[in-house]
Order: structure tokens, then sequence, then C-alpha cells
């Protein structure tokens, strides 16, 4: 059993900046590809953004595609969205997700390529 749990949301005005974390307990973190996702109220749960194993291949949602930056640290088990220039439609909850199965693509963005999920943090972009 994996533990994820993401911090850093909150509130932020439109055009301003938040960091969120992802925390793993995995023993095999670096085998892991990982991913962003996010629900709004109302709203299937959407792929934000995915990275592959080393952090050299990454994958961004359309909406997000030059704002938003996903990194990973495989020293310290952690995975981080970098959000820039937010907008109100960007308000959901957030979640990060871990794949344990074996893997044979770089980068996954479905919700059932998936095997383990955080609780998930909400972020609120005021206008």
């Amino acid at each position: 059993q994996v533990h994820l749990e993401e911090s850093g949301g909150g509130l932020v005005q439109a055009g301003g900046s938040l960091t969120l974390s992802c925390a793993s307990s995995s023993n095999y973190f670096t085998s892991e590809p990982m991913g962003w996702f996010r629900q709004a109220p109302g709203q299937v749960r959407e792929l934000v953004a995915a990275i592959g194993r080393s952090g050299d291949t990454k994958y961004y949602a359309d909406s997000v595609n030059g704002r938003f930056i996903i990194s990973r640290d495989n020293v310290k088990n952690t995975m981080s969205l970098q959000m820039n220039n937010v907008r109100p439609e960007d308000t959901a909850r957030y979640y990060c997700a871990t794949r344990e199965r074996i893997s044979y693509s770089y980068t996954y963005r479905g919700e059932d390529d998936y095997d383990y999920w955080g609780q998930g943090t909400q972020v609120t972009v005021l206008s």
C-alpha cells in the first residue's frame, strides 16, 4: 500500500502562482510514473499533467500547457506541480496519483492507469 499526501493548495488570485506537492511513501518511487488530476464540482476528474519515472518525460493537458510545470524529486520521493498564471477555471480539487503496476509507457493519461491516489488538495482561484 502506497500513501500519497498532497499539500500546497489554497486561495490564489487570478494570474498568480501556486505550487502543489505530493509526498509518496512508496519504496519503489523511482519505478512509478505519476500524475496530477483535478476535479471541479459537478465535473469529471481530468488529467492535468503526467511525468515519467525519471522525470524527463512529461505530458500536459492543453488547458494547462505553458502555464503549469510538473516535476519530481526521486531522492525525496516527492512530485510537484507549479501552477503559474492561474485562472478561475483552474479551481478544483487536485489529486496526485502513482502507478505501481509494470509500466510499458513513459507517461499515463487515464484514471484507470493509476493504482494509488492521495486525498487531494483544494485550489481556489479568485477572479
